[in-house]
């Protein structure tokens, strides 16, 4: 019996999923700098990133049910997508540092802080490697997602999603 993978069965995109998304930057575009990383892959009615991007670097465009498309060469990696995402599918990453940055939305309590040690955990939930909080930002227009900044080495750029949920105080 083959195992069925994917966001139907697993609750996150695989990569083959992943390959053909029309929101996944080139491996030269993330080395340039911050640039979202859109892993939406089901066709659902959605566009609050659209709405969201200040420069038009998102495309969902009609139907309302296509995925969103990524202009890389339009992405300054602003990271206003990102709490604007109701799906939580989108991701910031920066490749052009001695270590790799990936930002992601968090919305559970208590946030970590900068400068803060944590788990950081791939699309399963597994412990991939501590790493250092460098960015916490929280804007009142997104009142319920945070946007974390994890520092991690360049090899989990495309592996790190998230961070294991801290013990409340």
């Amino acid at each position: 019996m083959t195992q069925k993978t994917g966001v139907l069965y697993q609750g996150y995109p695989s990569e083959q999923e992943l390959s053909g998304a029309p929101g996944v930057p080139s491996d030269e575009r993330i080395k340039k700098g911050p640039v979202a990383f859109i892993e939406c892959v089901q066709e659902i009615p959605c566009n609050p990133c659209e709405e969201a991007c200040p420069y038009g670097a998102i495309t969902v465009g009609k139907p309302i049910t296509n995925l969103p498309k990524l202009d890389e060469e339009k992405c300054i990696g602003c990271g206003t997508c990102i709490a604007a995402c109701p799906g939580l599918a989108i991701f910031m990453l920066n490749g052009s540092k001695q270590k790799a940055e990936v930002s992601f939305p968090y919305e559970y309590y208590p946030l970590p802080q900068k400068g803060d040690v944590v788990d950081c955990v791939d699309r399963e939930g597994k412990l991939v490697v501590k790493s250092t909080v460098l960015r916490v930002v929280k804007s009142p227009r997104y009142d319920a997602t945070a946007v974390l900044t994890v520092e991690v080495p360049m090899k989990y750029i495309k592996i790190v999603r998230s961070i294991k949920r801290l013990g409340r105080s």
